[in-house]
């Protein structure tokens, strides 16, 4: 046999089981802490959880509404904020500015933010909203979400607009539309599914950001529905009660880590299958 073919069967089969062993090794841990969040989350799940709000120091009696009901408020007015701005900036580089020198600026700097820490847009926000307003705020904490959002929305929806075939457009303008309308009737409509599972990807990345909260939103042990003053969230709850030296706190934490990670979870699951329909098609 020749020995040339013999050296590169047995550094493939080297190679594939070290990448093996690597892939077992990540999954490992990955399902050690998977399984340490459910078992101890889920004895914290009870009807309380939902129903009553965060206990006072000591007792054994309170549950996450008002932090469940925070981030529910601060993750839907982030997404509502950010995701319009991110489709708009999307559509200009993929639809409008695809040959500008405008474009490769601002793909530049939403891949800066796109992988920028999310403490970084947290002190950003501080100092240009918290600082001026002279307090924290559950609305400083919705555009620092806002934020994280838009250059999430802004990749998906370029890499969406740009799968869809040109003679969809040429088609569309050759019967006498505009081009807004052709973006609009066309372009979306073939794109839904990509743009939809970018904003999916982008609630779902934005659901469990604590670094953000602490520099702008903090946190409320009250029930409270007003933007203008600190509110409660799970992220900032959970890393409250986690560093306390109350169990029952520390119950309550795991409970809200899990419930944050179901959340992140079905996101993703309905990311995936919006994308799998969209390849399918």
């Amino acid at each position: 046999m020749n020995p040339i073919y013999v050296s590169r069967r047995r550094n493939n089969i080297i190679v594939k089981f070290l990448c093996l062993g690597a892939a077992a090794f990540g999954v490992t841990w990955l399902a050690l802490i998977l399984f340490t969040l459910f078992y101890n989350g889920i004895t914290g799940l009870n009807l309380a959880v939902f129903t009553q709000d965060t206990p006072p120091p000591g007792s054994t009696d309170g549950g996450l509404r008002n932090a469940i009901i925070g981030s529910i408020m601060m993750t839907v007015i982030g997404v509502g904020i950010g995701a319009p701005l991110g489709l708009f900036a999307g559509t200009y580089l993929a639809e409008y500015g695809k040959h500008d020198k405008l474009t490769s600026v601002i793909r530049f700097i939403n891949d800066i933010l796109l992988s920028a820490p999310s403490i970084i847009i947290g002190l950003f926000i501080y100092g240009a909203v918290v600082i001026p307003m002279r307090g924290f705020s559950a609305i400083a904490g919705c555009l620092a979400l806002a934020v994280i959002v838009i250059p999430v929305v802004v990749r998906t929806t370029e890499d969406m607009l740009g799968l869809v075939p040109n003679p969809l457009r040429e088609a569309a303008s050759a019967l006498g539309m505009p081009r807004s309308l052709v973006i609009r009737r066309i372009a979306y409509r073939a794109a839904r599914a990509g743009l939809i599972t970018g904003v999916l990807l982008a609630t779902a990345r934005v659901a469990g950001e604590t670094a953000p909260l602490l520099f702008t939103a903090l946190s409320n042990q009250f029930f409270s529905l007003d933007l203008t003053r600190t509110m409660a969230n799970l992220p900032v709850t959970i890393n409250n009660f986690v560093q306390s030296p109350y169990a029952y706190w520390k119950q309550l934490a795991w409970a809200g880590a899990l419930l944050i990670t179901l959340t992140v979870l079905a996101l993703n699951i309905g990311a995936r299958i919006l994308g799998a329909e969209r390849t399918s098609k």
